[in-house]
């Protein structure tokens, strides 16, 4: 028998996705969470075999759970409604499994779990696709700026946190915007997590 934790933040959806795994013969749902600190509590209760989990949580994403049950014996598989490359980028860092779409028939989730189950790992095509079009341009310094920005943090603030010069962090922004190809802060962060570039 498949032992498997479910986290995912919509009620309906979580016990729709229970109700059809549990059709399976060999699939048994030992767990049923609605964040991703809650995942990490099930699995750590209950040692699963899979964790299935939705990206977008409250509390904690399932990109943060994963990230922390990288090292448990439980199999990772994000389930999700969005195709973006970063997200896809953070997922295959933290090992997970198996990264589907939502838009998938249900038979074809059961099948991928059992794959997995002999060691095998799953991506959605698109995913694939994805991947090879459109890198992240920014280098890591440039990423820490821009995540500093999506904080909040002034430039005086950015500097002082990454011990550079107020003038090196503008120049590092006057970078980001420009590979970015954006007019200002806002749509720096905007489009960098629509990306799933940044958190």
């Amino acid at each position: 028998m498949i032992r498997i934790v479910l986290a995912e933040d919509q009620r309906m959806m979580l016990g729709a996705l229970g109700s059809l795994l549990e059709l399976e013969e060999d699939l048994e749902v030992v767990g049923l969470a609605s964040n991703g600190a809650e995942a990490i509590e099930l699995v750590r209760q209950h040692q699963p075999d899979i964790c299935i989990m939705d990206i977008e949580m409250p509390v904690k994403s399932g990109l943060d759970a994963a990230e922390e049950l990288k090292d448990e014996s439980c199999k990772i598989i994000i389930l999700t409604t969005f195709a973006r490359t970063g997200y896809f980028e953070r997922a295959r860092s933290a090992g997970v499994s198996g990264y589907l779409l939502k838009d998938s028939p249900s038979e074809e989730l059961a099948a991928s779990i059992r794959i997995i189950m002999d060691g095998r790992r799953i991506y959605a095509p698109e995913l694939i696709d994805l991947a090879y079009e459109e890198p992240n341009p920014l280098t890591d310094r440039e990423r820490q700026v821009l995540s500093l920005m999506a904080e909040g943090l002034s430039t005086k603030e950015i500097a002082k946190e990454l011990f550079l010069t107020s003038g090196t962090v503008r120049n590092y922004i006057s970078v980001i915007l420009d590979k970015l190809d954006v007019k200002n802060r806002i749509e720096a962060i905007s489009f960098t997590r629509k990306k799933g570039w940044i958190k």
